[in-house]
């Protein structure tokens, strides 16, 4: 399903449509899990959740945070796929899903992401932490100091693997989030998380994520279970150019937790529909600036902004821009500098923020001297 190429003009004044009901979408499905969450990857949307804030073990989801560090170390230069790593015994003794590699023979960085990521090797986390922090207590504060970066409110990581532990907790929203950080930030590692089966040390393990062979359109992200945690998936469909996330926590199986979450994929694709509003840096609106060099500025979206609408109720969508106090100079590109509220109807329907598209910088003394009398009049 592709996005329907909505375009709206920006109204600034709010005008009224004929009534339609935003809340007027088919019940989500009853979901077999602790929590979910069904998140649109572009906007951040919630399309339906349960008890998506109660903090969870959030088992091998963890590795979604090890892999995000581990794949900014090779953006960074601090590691290269073809780099040699040593096994500790620290590694090599870990408990849980393991790729058995093996304190005699140093692994490369590029092997060591697929066993983490296609079979979950609890053993090849800790190498990469070592790799990247000198060791895995050092590489935890990395993963909490992220978390914090990424927004991450409810989330405390204590190792590097998702083995259980009191003080290590997450959330259905907070790992939807840093699942989403993960594809948006690191495209071209995302297709790993998609190999069905990998071969280490003459033993192949397949991917636990079942829905890599059900539904062509799956393309990751990660499984996770323990006895605490129940059986944990977060899985992402792009069909067109549309993309969503189901994560789905403490499922009563495997097969259940695939089940569920093809659900809530299906729901969403089929309960709402794509829409998109604006392109990459399109100007929304020109914005007026007092003190600048230039005395108005590009207002837009850094990203192609789309969304999910009813179904059907795409043309009922309405815009209104929400202006902050008088602007200054300097703006920098990309500052946040108002705020656009979308409605379908009558009914509120998000509210997103809008980014300066350009550096302003600031004027002359004298043109910073006149703009401060018409400040004050205004």
């Amino acid at each position: 399903m592709h996005y329907f190429p909505v375009l709206l003009p920006l109204l600034l004044i709010f005008l009224s449509a004929l009534p339609v009901q935003a809340q007027n979408v088919p019940e989500p499905p009853t979901v077999a899990a602790r929590s979910w969450l069904l998140l649109d990857f572009s906007s951040s949307q919630e399309l339906s959740s349960a008890n998506p804030q109660q903090q969870v073990e959030p088992a091998s989801l963890t590795k979604l945070m090890t892999a995000y560090l581990s794949f900014g170390a090779l953006k960074q230069g601090k590691l290269k796929p073809d780099q040699f790593v040593p096994v500790s015994e620290r590694a090599w003794k870990t408990q849980g899903s393991r790729m058995f590699i093996d304190p005699k023979h140093p692994v490369k960085v590029e092997e060591l992401l697929r066993g983490m990521i296609v079979q979950s090797g609890n053993d090849a986390c800790i190498a990469l932490a070592e790799a990247i922090a000198g060791s895995e207590e050092a590489f935890v504060q990395l993963m909490n100091r992220e978390a914090q970066r990424l927004g991450l409110q409810h989330t405390q990581f204590r190792n590097s693997t998702g083995l259980p532990d009191p003080q290590h907790y997450s959330t259905a929203r907070d790992l939807a989030f840093l699942a989403t950080a993960l594809i948006r930030d690191f495209p071209e590692y995302y297709p790993l998380y998609s190999i069905k089966a990998y071969s280490y040390n003459n033993i192949t393990q397949n991917n636990r994520n079942r829905l890599l062979w059900l539904d062509a359109q799956v393309d990751g992200v990660k499984t996770g279970h323990t006895d605490g945690a129940g059986y944990c998936l977060i899985a992402s469909a792009k069909r067109g150019t549309r993309r969503l996330l189901a994560v789905v926590l403490g499922a009563a199986s495997d097969a259940s937790r695939a089940q569920e979450a093809m659900k809530l994929l299906n729901y969403g694709y089929q309960a709402y529909d794509g829409v998109k509003l604006y392109e990459v840096n399109q100007t929304v609106s020109q914005l007026r600036v007092f003190k600048g060099e230039q005395n108005s500025v590009r207002a837009g979206f850094s990203s192609e902004f789309a969304l999910s609408v009813p179904k059907g109720q795409a043309a009922a969508l309405q815009v209104q821009l929400v202006g902050q106090p008088p602007l200054q100079a300097p703006i920098a590109k990309g500052q946040e500098i108002a705020r656009l509220k979308l409605f379908i109807g009558s009914s509120p329907w998000g509210e997103y923020p809008l980014v300066a598209l350009e550096d302003v910088p600031a004027a002359g003394i004298f043109g910073r001297a006149w703009d401060a009398v018409r400040l004050w009049f205004e």
